[in-house]
């Protein structure tokens, strides 16, 4: 003991000292006495962080559905399918061709000095086809239509999965503030500390394990301090990104608000079936692939289409006049083609069955998230009142042990494990209240309530 209280030769402390600054600035990026040495690329960044847009959380939901690249593409893609439909209502809808030709022989085709068929010839016509009758046409018009609408649904799916994630984003930024500040609480009390021990050091009061303790200390909560302000620089820069922003983008001041919770949960399983925009993507899917296998015999019908053709033929031939036109109607029922008709109905079964399949797992996975969200919210509250109270005690402790290292009753051991443990607390009370918050989000989303 009195070996570790001797006071140290003043040239031998001073290395000492360089050497704990040097180390800590090297490791951790600052701590008392290292400072200066500090780059300045990192505070620059930090001060651009800083200074990012700030949005609540509804503006940050309604930019992204609007200007997340994802949604975009999905507009694209109901797009696409509209495309579609046109093409498939074409076989539908009359048609009219305009036909021109010009024909050169190497010489009259004639008997005697009758010309029958002259060397240059010109033919022009218009075509008109109208389908008469076309079941399978019609139907195929029918479905094509109905799947614009799913298409629709799936895009709406889309942006709702855009927003809950830029909801989860920007609680996080919440979330990730407040473990800043408890980092920074921390990394004050653990300056706090070890300039006391400085000045009791220097003052040949204390001893240099209580000097090196406490400066470990500070550079330790200056890592966890500066590792959480990289977190939220990521956690800006995300948020950015999934709103189409071209920079870092954070939290407006005041809290985030969220819709009101269902009541119970049997509301909430009535508006998971409902008003999830991903149940209803499954629902309109099972109704298309049962229309399309549904309407498989219209495959087996004629199709009867009528045509109408006025021409004009110069010079005019034996059998066609200058003037004229030509009607028809034309039958077409393919007998045999193979088993081509059956093999396509038995695949639009198996699709249909398969969506069949498809919707009953994602209701079940929509009542599994809502009881889930009802025990999380639950939990998730008594943790926080938890953590909270703990975070309390914790910094009561830490005040009462600094307090008494400061009269000297008891060593800075006892000061640096309330530093830590306070700094755990306050640290579990900010996750406790992102998870409290992200559980209530759970609950908004499996109910369809949020967006």
């Amino acid at each position: 003991m009195r070996t570790m209280t001797k006071k140290l030769p003043l040239p031998r402390m001073r290395r000492s000292r360089t050497t704990i600054a040097l180390v800590a600035s090297l490791t951790v990026g600052g701590v008392a006495g290292a400072e200066e040495a500090l780059p300045s690329l990192p505070q620059a960044t930090l001060a651009d962080a800083c200074c990012a847009q700030r949005v609540t959380l509804g503006e940050a939901v309604q930019r992204a559905i609007t200007r997340n690249p994802q949604a975009a593409i999905a507009e694209e893609d109901v797009k696409r399918v509209e495309g579609t439909l046109w093409s498939v209502r074409a076989a539908s809808l009359p048609t009219l061709t305009g036909n021109l030709t010009y024909t050169r022989l190497d010489n009259d085709r004639a008997v005697g000095m009758n010309v029958f068929s002259a060397a240059n010839q010109m033919n022009a016509s218009l075509a008109l086809s109208v389908p008469l009758i076309a079941a399978s046409r019609w139907l195929a018009w029918k479905n094509a239509r109905s799947a614009v609408s799913v298409q629709q649904k799936s895009a709406s799916d889309l942006r709702r999965t855009i927003a809950i994630t830029t909801a989860r984003t920007h609680l996080s930024i919440i979330a990730q503030r407040r473990l800043v500040s408890a980092s920074e609480r921390a990394r004050n009390a653990a300056r706090a500390h070890a300039e006391f021990a400085r000045t009791r050091f220097q003052g040949g009061v204390g001893n240099r394990l209580d000097l090196v303790r406490a400066e470990q200390e500070l550079a330790a909560s200056e890592s966890q301090l500066q590792s959480t302000r990289a977190q939220l620089t990521r956690l800006r820069e995300a948020l950015g990104v999934i709103v189409g922003a071209d920079g870092p983008l954070d939290v407006a001041e005041r809290e985030a608000s969220l819709p009101e919770s269902p009541g119970s949960v049997d509301e909430a399983l009535v508006g998971a079936e409902t008003r999830r925009t991903d149940v209803d993507v499954a629902k309109a899917r099972v109704s298309l692939n049962r229309a399309i296998a549904r309407d498989s015999w219209a495959d087996l019908l004629p199709v009867v289409t009528g045509t109408f053709t006025p021409f004009t033929q110069n010079p005019a031939t034996v059998v066609n006049p200058q003037l004229g036109w030509q009607a028809q109607v034309i039958l077409a029922w393919p007998l045999f083609d193979g088993g081509a008709r059956y093999g396509a109905r038995r695949e639009r079964i198996s699709l249909a069955k398969e969506a069949e399949a498809q919707l009953e797992a994602t209701l079940r996975q929509a009542r599994s998230d809502v009881r889930a969200a009802f025990e999380s919210v639950q939990r998730a509250d008594e943790a926080l009142v938890a953590a909270r109270e703990a975070a309390r005690l914790a910094n009561e402790a830490r005040d009462l042990a600094t307090l008494a290292y400061r009269a000297g009753a008891v060593t800075n051991i006892e000061v640096i494990d309330a530093e830590r443990r306070a700094r755990d607390a306050d640290t579990n009370a900010a996750l406790a209240e992102d998870n409290s918050r992200q559980a209530r989000l759970d609950l908004l989303a499996a109910s369809g309530r949020f967006p």
